[in-house]
């Protein structure tokens, strides 16, 4: 297998020249000869795990050959190995789907039953995800020259974190990474040389952690080359707070003192360690924030930024003109593709629009298989998957060499750390070959239909949440006759809209309140990345009911049909995209209410009690 490129290089003018053109190198040979690399990537984990007893039970015993376990290991999904990833969490030690000590659990923004999934992790898994880190610094450095140069002002966060049962850890797989050696220990690397200092990053407490990151950026404004976050949804968040919040830092700027709402110590030690007085600096930003206008905000404080670095691709792409807006046009960057069962890929073509983002899979990182995509045709343009008859499902799947051009499917992986044939359940789209191996766009994640952060809410989850809040008409008599929803991003954070068509069947009125009771109920009825988006993270903002008047969606099935739907296939749409149609339903609302006060969510609630394994 090809060397990799050390995942830490120095940071010297040679060795960044030495570790770029080691990365490149790697790339290229591993994407030349992407199906060889696979067969021994997949007969690597199937050595070091032989023995274990999710694979003797399916009879591969010891068998490391690609044929042996295509034949003999199903397709699976989370449901289908929730019994062990259970016995693993309540402490059973023994060798269960990985040889290798499962380190911790990392918390999947997929939910399962309402909860978080758990995906296991090893040590090892470490050095695989700092190596895809390694990959990017060379990537971009072909395209924006002399990022070494500078720093990166990105606004990255550890969310909470609980113990299973057995005593293992069950985190965000970002919370995993910035916690561990990799990240806090790292050796002098451009690609993370960033504005923020580890103490900021790593506090727990989010607004003293946003606080102390946008005022060390602010601080280094003439040094900061690019400036990014995980997600589309948290840089708009970022500069929504500075927006709220930029008298307070002026006034540290100016007098070199850290506001006393920053209580944590390390916190202030390690940003007084960068702030000093600066007057003149902390009137150029109280000038530009002061203005009429926020257009163009980031490159006017930080003139030097080059690029803004986010996720873009899928659900984010909802939030591109607000980027464009605050960002004066700049390129939206995405540099990489990864989840919490795995790091997936790369971008190597980072400065392309968004529309055309695609990753080209390293094969080393995981075995990759591909299950074709079918879409219907329908108004609600569904997925769907080849049925699992007689195990036909599983011989559909394709290796990572044998897509095709323009053909969508859903990424199965087989990790080291103890997934076997597992769906991702995201949706991909060859865009493309970088030598052998494929690049994809990113589509969208199965079954989702509401996101705006982190969170993923699918059509089941969504009608449960509804039905549940149709018990508050029941009192008055009424009843709901149709409903569907978006995203809004129009404000920050973005929060959850449902229209509800609801008809009165007595003569009495319904109370705002009752109205409000329904937001909250499904709120309530959400799953706890939802929650926790809303409770903790203010990453999302309260639920939306907007009430139309009644035959709206008559005129809604009309506008479809005028379209060119079928008038026998039709059904209403659970969630919109489709801006007219959204414009045609605002039209017709005659009140909204929001969600009084956000829903209950606790960090390591019941969910990690025994009873729930």
């Amino acid at each position: 297998m090809p060397e990799a490129p050390n995942p830490t290089p120095n940071g010297t003018d040679y060795g960044l020249t030495r570790a770029n053109k080691k990365g490149l190198e790697f790339i290229e040979d591993v994407t030349a000869n992407a199906d060889e690399v696979q067969r021994r990537v997949l007969a690597e984990i199937l050595s070091l795990n032989a023995g274990v007893e999710y694979l003797e039970r399916h009879g591969l015993c010891g068998r490391t050959d690609r044929e042996a376990f295509k034949n003999l290991i199903p397709v699976i999904q989370y449901e289908d190995i929730q019994p062990q990833i259970n016995r693993i969490a309540n402490g059973d030690k023994s060798p269960i789907l990985c040889s290798q000590p499962i380190s911790e659990f990392l918390t999947s923004s997929g939910t399962s039953g309402g909860e978080r999934k758990l995906m296991p992790t090893i040590e090892q898994e470490l050095g695989r995800r700092s190596l895809l880190y390694s990959l990017l610094m060379p990537v971009m450095n072909q395209f924006v020259p002399c990022l070494d140069k500078g720093k990166g002002l990105y606004f990255l966060f550890i969310k909470s974190e609980a113990k299973t049962p057995g005593g293992l850890l069950a985190r965000p797989v970002l919370t995993s990474y910035y916690k561990s050696d990799h990240f806090k220990d790292r050796p002098n690397d451009p690609y993370t040389n960033y504005t923020s200092p580890n103490e900021a990053i790593l506090c727990p407490d989010s607004y003293q952690s946003m606080y102390a990151q946008m005022l060390c950026g602010l601080c280094q404004n003439k040094e900061v080359l690019r400036v990014g976050a995980v997600f589309a949804s948290g840089f708009i968040r970022a500069i929504r707070f500075l927006e709220k919040h930029w008298r307070l830092l002026v006034n540290d700027i100016r007098n070199g003192s850290v506001d006393p709402q920053i209580t944590d110590g390390s916190v202030r030690d390690a940003v007084t360690r960068i702030l000093k007085p600066d007057p003149g600096l902390a009137n150029f930003v109280e000038a530009e924030c002061g203005k009429d206008t926020w257009r163009g905000i980031i490159t006017r404080l930080w003139p030097n930024t080059k690029y803004v670095d986010v996720i873009v691709t899928g659900t984010m792409s909802q939030y591109i003109p607000t980027l464009d807006y605050y960002s004066n046009g700049l390129p939206l960057v995405c540099t990489m593709y990864a989840s919490s069962e795995c790091y997936f890929g790369v971008n190597l073509n980072p400065l392309c629009k968004p529309s055309e983002v695609s990753y080209t899979l390293i094969p080393t990182m995981a075995y990759f298989e591909f299950l074709p995509i079918h879409r219907n045709n329908g108004v609600t343009n569904s997925l769907v998957a080849p049925k699992s008859v007689d195990g036909k499902e599983e011989r559909e799947l394709v290796d990572l060499v044998d897509v095709k051009l323009g053909q969508e499917y859903e990424l199965v992986v087989t990790t080291y750390a103890g997934l076997y044939r597992y769906r991702v359940g995201d949706v991909l789209r060859v865009a493309g070959f970088k030598n052998k191996a494929p690049q994809f766009n990113f589509i969208c994640r199965k079954n989702v239909v509401l996101s705006i952060d982190s969170d993923k809410t699918d059509e089941v989850e969504l009608q449960n949440a509804v039905k549940n809040a149709v018990n508050h008409l029941v009192p008055f008599d009424a009843t709901l006759t149709e409903y569907t929803s978006y995203a809004d991003t129009s404000t920050i954070p973005g929060h959850y809209v449902l229209f509800w068509e609801v008809r009165p069947n007595g003569s009495s009125s319904i109370p705002p309140s009752v109205y409000e009771d329904c937001c909250l109920t499904m709120e309530e009825s959400l799953n706890s990345v939802y929650r926790q988006g809303r409770a903790s993270d203010n990453s999302i903002g309260p639920l939306e009911m907007r009430i139309v008047e009644a035959g709206t969606f008559d005129k809604l099935m009309d506008y479809a049909i005028s379209l060119g739907a079928s008038i026998n296939q039709y059904k209403t749409p659970r969630c919109l995209t489709y801006a007219p149609i959204v414009e045609l339903l605002d039209s017709k609302v005659v009140s909204s209410y929001f969600s009084p006060k956000c829903p209950k969510w606790v960090p390591g609630h019941k969910q990690w009690s025994n009873t729930n394994w």
